[in-house]
This record gives C-alpha cells, structure tokens and sequence, in this order.
C-alpha cells in the first residue's frame, strides 16, 4: 500500500489506499445515503484509525469497516453513535465475491495503525465553511468564525422572536449538542455558558429540527465545522500522519505469501503481482 492508486471499490465508496492515508470517495447517486453523497470524500490518515474489521453484510455482501480513534474525527464525535448503519463513513460494503481480496486489504491496513487511544486533537479535515442548512425554526450558517440563527416566523417560539436573530462567535462557544433530526426532539445546540436545560425550542442557542427540516446530510457537516472551529482544529489543519514503522520481514513474507493466493484465483492480475511483490521486498 506504498503507491498510490490502489483502489478498492464497493456500493456506494471506494477506498483508494495511500502510505498514510486512506482517501474515500463517495459515489452520488440516488441509493447513496445523502450524507455520504453530501461529504463527497473524505482522507483519513491511519493516525486517526484504531483498527479493522471484515464481517459478513446482507444478501450476499461483506462488510469492511475502519474504526476511527475516539477523539480524532469532528464528524463522529458531532454523531456521538447516532448515525445508522448505512450512513456510517467508515463503512465499505463489498459483493461476497470479493472477501478474499478485502480481507488482504484488510490485513494490509492492520499492520499500518499507528494509534489507538483517544486521539489529543482531530486528526481528520472537518467539512469547510461556509456552511448553511435550514431547520424547522430558523436557518443556521457559519462562515468559519460565527455561527447565525436566523429565525422562520413560521416556527420560531415567541422566546426566539423576542431574543431575536443570533450571532455566536467561535472563540464564545465550549461546544456543541447534536441530536439527529431523525430521532424525537432532534436540534443542534450551541454550548455557550448558558443553561443547557431549557427546552430546545426556547433556547435561542438551539435550532429546532422536523419532518422535512434539518436533515441528517446538511447538519451533521455543519454540526463537525463547527465543532472543529471550536477546538482550534479548523478544515485546513489536520495532523501529519505519523511515520509507517519499517515491517518484520517475517510478515513480509506472509504478505507475499497471500497475494501469490490470490494472483493464482485470479483476483490479482500479473501485473498487479509483480507491482505489489517489489513494493513488499521494498519494505525489508
């Protein structure tokens, strides 16, 4: 995984595999999830994954799935374990057919975690600003710096009229408090000093979600913008990717060992072999 280009692609993703990184870029279409379709691509530096795992899927499919460090991706942390299955980021979903080649990528990426703790600081870009999404009560954007509710007179509370439309510098906020619009109750909170026990829908630092409004796609980007900003970790500044250790020529040989298995069932061509085995022997 030293050269650049190796791709492996699944429903709705492809992975492409760097020396440090993984690039994940999203298909668009009408049976992508929308928040996938929404982040485009995503690079994921190996720093900021904690591990690996293959597991059967549904009709016929296997499902490969990196594990980010907690701590090191805004978009997850913003999430905090609400998204569902299928808009999960991390997620590659492969025909069964194609196992034995995601298990050797599988593998291939185990042996380049460098992390596995709670990461110090994000480690994956965040969504750039500026950013819009318009919830059931108001419309919030941030430019990078400052976070604005404008509100609907169509759903504001007579509390948010009355406080009027907001303004919230990063540098005044602590936090922020997303709860999916696909669940009861669903907002996004600006955490500020204030009470965070008022109810949402009469909290000026809180646009209320609904049917219809706020989706998941359009405010979760905007949710981890936010976050990042507060955290002094903005979209252009994420960390280097640790230096990948040199292997142990005794798990070289067993790489080279794996993909001879799979050049012979045919799901590597010759010249992928021989591409991949000098690259291996380069390593030792």
């Amino acid at each position: 995984m030293s050269r650049m280009g190796d791709v492996l692609a699944g429903f709705h993703a492809a992975w492409e595999f760097e020396s440090d990184s993984v690039l994940i870029r999203y298909q668009r279409g009408l049976r992508t999830p929308k928040l996938l379709s929404a982040l485009g691509q995503r690079r994921i530096p190996l720093s900021a994954i904690a591990g690996v795992t293959l597991a059967p899927g549904r009709r016929g499919t296997v499902v490969l799935r990196a594990e980010p460090r907690p701590g090191a991706d805004p978009l997850m942390e913003a999430a905090a374990g609400q998204l569902k299955e299928g808009s999960d980021p991390y997620r590659l979903v492969l025909p069964a057919e194609r196992e034995t080649l995601a298990e050797y990528y599988a593998d291939e990426l185990r042996s380049r975690l460098t992390g596995s703790g709670p990461a110090e600081r994000f480690l994956v870009d965040a969504p750039e600003a500026p950013l819009s999404f318009k919830a059931y009560d108001g419309k919030a954007s941030f430019d990078g710096r400052t976070v604005r509710f404008r509100w609907f007179w169509t759903g504001a509370s007579s509390a948010k009229w009355k406080a009027g439309d907001q303004s919230f510098a990063v540098s005044e906020l602590s936090g922020i408090e997303w709860r999916s619009p696909e669940v009861f109750e669903g907002h996004l909170r600006l955490i500020d000093g204030q009470d965070t026990t008022v109810q949402p829908d009469q909290d000026p630092a809180t646009v209320v979600f609904g049917l219809g409004y706020g989706p998941v796609h359009e405010s979760l980007p905007f949710a981890a913008a936010v976050l990042a900003a507060v955290r002094g970790r903005g979209a252009s500044t994420a960390v280097p990717a640790a230096a990948v250790p040199r292997r142990d020529p005794a798990d070289i040989a067993d790489r080279i060992r794996h993909l001879g298995e799979l050049h012979q069932a045919g799901l590597v061509t010759d010249e992928e072999f021989t591409v991949k085995k000098a690259e291996l022997l380069a390593e030792l």
